[in-house]
């Protein structure tokens, strides 16, 4: 079943509440999905690049990491922000993926990746989500239907620098597409369809598509149902498959757009009784860019 929310600030004075706001949007959202949690903020940095990692025995691992690579890491419970310059980035990420039970979660300059197996409001807890700043950032709370409930099969996927995706409903060709987009050096790494999704939405950005056009392309490769809300450093966007069978709600105003698969996710936001709220067309590109 599972919950999305997505939430894109147009006004600068919001941004300290960004990870408030989502967090509230989310647990309103935990009965659609109990096994797991995760939320991607995006918020900028001093100008280098934040690597998003995760591990079991965090208190072991995380301290060997920073004295064999000399960089910066700020440790959040089983996560930490491993921060590097551009031309260490390529260096870091190897030997952080040649580190046994070290996973990375993301890469790139703004966004930062929090997830985990639990109820969206321990999780949030956990990686202290309200206090997060930010410009725009997703959230999902998963009920586990074609993979294992686990941190990595938990929402939000990033397959690209400072790119993410949630996703509600199943792909019918992922596996299909898995083969596909690992010949062009996509990596996929686990078995859950939604990780699929954002790959492919990775491939057509390397190929020179923006968001918009990427999610576009994805209305006639894609099959299945599916709702997206995806993100990238700057843009935020929405996509429903042509049957859009599951719900999804957008609202607007001059401060924000937010998204939540149900209107009660929204109702806590300030000016909602003022947006502009509606249902998301069937196969209808939303996009959004600072």
């Amino acid at each position: 079943m599972c919950g999305i929310v997505g939430l894109f600030l147009k006004d600068e004075v919001l941004e300290n509440a960004l990870g408030e706001m989502l967090t509230d949007m989310l647990v309103t959202m935990t009965d659609r999905g109990p096994d797991s949690a995760g939320i991607a903020v995006y918020r900028g940095g001093d100008g280098g690049v934040k690597i998003t990692i995760q591990a079991p025995d965090p208190d072991t691992s995380f301290p060997l990491l920073s004295d064999a690579l000399h960089v910066d890491i700020v440790q959040k419970d089983t996560h930490a922000i491993v921060t590097c310059t551009a031309e260490q980035t390529e260096a870091v990420c190897a030997h952080i993926r040649a580190t046994e039970g070290v996973r990375i979660l993301s890469t790139g300059e703004a966004i930062e990746i929090y997830k985990e197996v639990g109820l969206p409001q321990s999780v949030a807890e956990r990686f202290n989500i309200p206090a997060l700043s930010g410009s725009h950032g997703i959230g999902h709370t998963r009920m586990a239907t074609e993979s294992a409930v686990t941190t990595l099969g938990a929402h939000p996927f990033s397959t690209g620098t400072d790119q993410c995706l949630v996703h509600n409903g199943s792909l019918s060709n992922h596996n299909a597409l898995r083969k596909t987009l690992r010949k062009q050096g996509v990596h996929v790494e686990t078995e859950n369809d939604s990780e699929v999704a954002a790959a492919y939405l990775t491939w057509k950005m390397r190929e020179g598509a923006n968001l918009g056009e990427a999610l576009e392309a994805g209305i006639a490769d894609l099959d299945g149902f599916y709702t997206f809300v995806v993100g990238t450093k700057n843009g935020f966007g929405v996509l429903r498959d042509p049957i859009a069978c599951k719900p999804a709600v957008l609202a607007e105003t001059e401060q924000y757009v937010a998204f939540g698969s149900e209107y009660r996710a929204l109702v806590n936001l300030p000016g909602i009784e003022q947006a502009r709220v509606w249902e998301p067309e069937p196969a209808t590109v939303y996009f959004w860019e600072h």
